[in-house]
């Protein structure tokens, strides 16, 4: 062939043409890595765009001062156009009325009346419907002080915070609390614990092991104060104590202003809203909840939450009856009813009484049901439940039934796994994903979680300085997956409140118990059972993308900021697209925030939002505006 055919002139246009090609492509692609290093490589520190608001900003904001912080700040708005004065633009939130201050919206005594009084129903979650929904911040109280950190705060707070002496009043002789000048002191004492919280569970340690790991999470069954859930800390068990909002006022409030962990919530109807074989512990002192009483349907749940193996401490009426009938106001024949009849539930449950010794009474749930199962012949009532999803917990009616137990093979054998001693069990394998039933989740991506917490945690060390500071106590993790926050951050003097989301699915709440971490089941599109400013730092890890085609982002946000005390951080994560709707509503709420490259780098498409809650409070002669 010819050396001047067409044919190879066109192959040699087809060659020149693709080089050219390759070479503008690769110069694109050099050009886009280029800037995108720039871009990283210098950082503009959070803190430089808050504005100083009532205190040092750097304080506020809690963000590092670090120059050599990894994430830069991202700018999403358009700046190739006319500026026009937008601050129009932002939706200014007003602030409620001072009467707000203390407003819990799913427990309002005020909307609680107008149900049923049966069982205590009106004391539940009673939620205001979409009309009565407020559109306002929940207002600080006027002198309102940055709670003491911890571990001082777990004997003294501000009476400023929480303005409420009815309790050093009534309970004065028990020693729950006083009033000394300016603050609060929490002396450590109960009604069954008159030599304090410490000396009471050395008792308790007397009778069943606290003190080796085996024991790490506690339930705490109307807690007054939570100085059980406080003084049990400091040997590695943790406790979720609850109490309802009733004429004791504020004494959840208490407990979490302590940085103690706690809840709303009673026993009444409804199933608590933790899944089952949650707790190594439960307990009752003097909690006044009639366990014999409707069938046992209270011990019953108390089984359900109960880990299989797991303790139930009971002090007060009727226990040790014949020393106390007198002061107790009743008769001797009516309390002996009572414990008998308590013991007859409990034996009923397969449970064993293992001990009796002055003020304390112990049962112990059975490892599994294999002896249960066979003694329905003897007691036809309770019966094992049949069709039952055994961690279904939110707004579902407790029933006369015992939650059945996974099968064993061996009466020795621990229903639903083995787990580890604490601390160990923090990072152990849960037995429920050793079995196989959390759908998408094995060991090996349990331990890739454990190590991507790691790295968040250290990342987050580095833009917020409290975290290092001992500035946070009380911490909320809206979506809580697998609890890897908790366990990233189980050195520090923090605790977390591990939320999942109602019916998700998978269910992983169980899982976290597995791990010695507490947490609670949630609607995000209604509100928490706490009151306002309790929590320090809240972390909402794609919570937006899950609720915001369920309901109006704007209410969850505004929760967020009821429960958030004031200089308060918000961590959130998600696409840039939900990040700058929440910026867009949070710029409304006196919050200043700025959202941030993920700690991978600019090319993940999942970005930061860190957001702090300026000081600010209410006035006590304030018009409803």
């Amino acid at each position: 062939m010819a050396n001047g055919s067409p044919k190879q002139h066109q192959l040699e246009a087809k060659r020149k043409r693709l080089t050219w090609i390759l070479g503008v492509s690769g110069l694109c692609v050099l050009f886009y890595v280029l800037g995108a290093w720039q871009h990283t490589a210098a950082p503009t520190n959070l803190a430089q765009s808050i504005t100083k608001v009532a205190c040092d900003v750097s304080n506020v904001a809690g963000v590092s001062s670090n120059p050599s912080s990894e994430s830069a700040v991202l700018d999403f708005n358009s700046h190739h156009q006319i500026q026009i004065n937008n601050t129009d633009s932002v939706n200014e939130i007003p602030p409620c009325d001072m009467s707000y201050s203390e407003y819990t919206p799913c427990q309002d005594p005020q909307r609680g009346r107008k149900f049923d009084r049966n069982m205590l129903k009106y004391r539940e979650r009673h939620c205001p419907t979409k009309d009565e929904l407020l559109l306002c911040l929940i207002p600080a109280p006027p002198k309102y002080k940055t709670p003491f950190k911890w571990p001082q705060s777990r004997d003294y707070a501000w009476y400023d915070n929480i303005p409420h002496n009815e309790l050093s009043i009534e309970k004065a002789v028990q020693n729950w609390i006083q009033v000394e000048g300016d603050r609060f002191r929490f002396p450590g004492g109960g009604t069954m614990f008159p030599r304090g919280a410490d000396a009471y569970i050395d008792d308790i340690s007397e009778l069943i092991p606290l003190t080796d790991g085996s024991i790490r999470t506690a339930i705490d069954t109307g807690c007054g104060v939570a100085s059980w859930g406080a003084y049990l800390l400091k040997r590695d068990i943790i406790a979720m104590s609850f109490a309802p909002r009733d004429t004791h006022e504020a004494q959840v409030w208490f407990a979490l202003e302590r940085g103690v962990p706690a809840m709303i919530g009673i026993m009444a109807s409804q199933r608590l809203p933790y899944p089952a074989r949650a707790f190594d512990m439960a307990h009752c002192s003097r909690c006044l909840i009639p366990w014999h009483q409707n069938d046992g349907l209270y011990l019953i749940e108390v089984d359900r939450v109960l880990r299989p193996g797991g303790y139930w401490i009971l002090s007060g009426p009727p226990i040790h009856w014949k020393k106390y009938w007198r002061g107790w106001e009743r008769t001797a024949k009516d309390l002996k009813q009572e414990q008998d009849a308590i013991e007859d539930v409990a034996k009923r449950l397969c449970w064993k009484k293992v001990v009796e010794k002055g003020d304390l009474s112990v049962w112990q749930k059975p490892l599994n049901h294999i002896e249960c199962v066979a003694s329905r012949k003897i007691y036809k009532t309770p019966h094992i439940c049949k069709s039952d999803n055994p961690d279904a917990a939110w707004y579902k009616d407790m029933e006369t039934c015992i939650t059945p137990l996974p099968e064993v093979s061996g009466s020795d054998e621990v229903a639903g796994g083995v787990v580890e001693k604490w601390p160990a069990r923090a990072f152990a394998v849960p037995p429920r994903i050793r079995s196989g039933s959390i759908p998408g989740i094995n060991a090996e991506k349990f331990k890739e979680d454990n190590d991507l917490w790691k790295d968040r945690v250290a990342h987050y060390k580095n833009i917020i300085s409290p975290l290092t500071q001992g500035r946070f106590r009380n911490i909320m993790d809206m979506n809580a997956q697998l609890g890897g926050l908790a366990a990233a951050l189980v050195k520090y003097p923090v605790w977390v409140m591990n939320v999942v989301p109602a019916n998700s699915n998978p269910d992983t709440l169980g899982v976290i118990y597995e791990r010695g971490f507490i947490g609670s089941y949630q609607d995000w599109c209604e509100a928490v059972s706490t009151y306002p400013r309790t929590y320090d730092l809240i972390h909402a890890g794609g919570v937006f993308s899950i609720y915001q085609d369920r309901c109006d982002i704007t209410h969850i946000l505004l929760e967020m900021d009821r429960i958030l005390r004031p200089e308060g951080t918000v961590i959130f994560r998600d696409t840039v697209e939900v990040l700058v709707k929440i910026q867009t509503i949070t710029n409304g709420m006196r919050w200043k925030s700025q959202i941030m490259d993920h700690e991978s780098g600019p090319f993940n498409p999942e970005k930061i939002l860190v957001a702090v809650k300026t000081y600010w409070t209410g006035e006590a002669k304030q018009k409803q505006q």
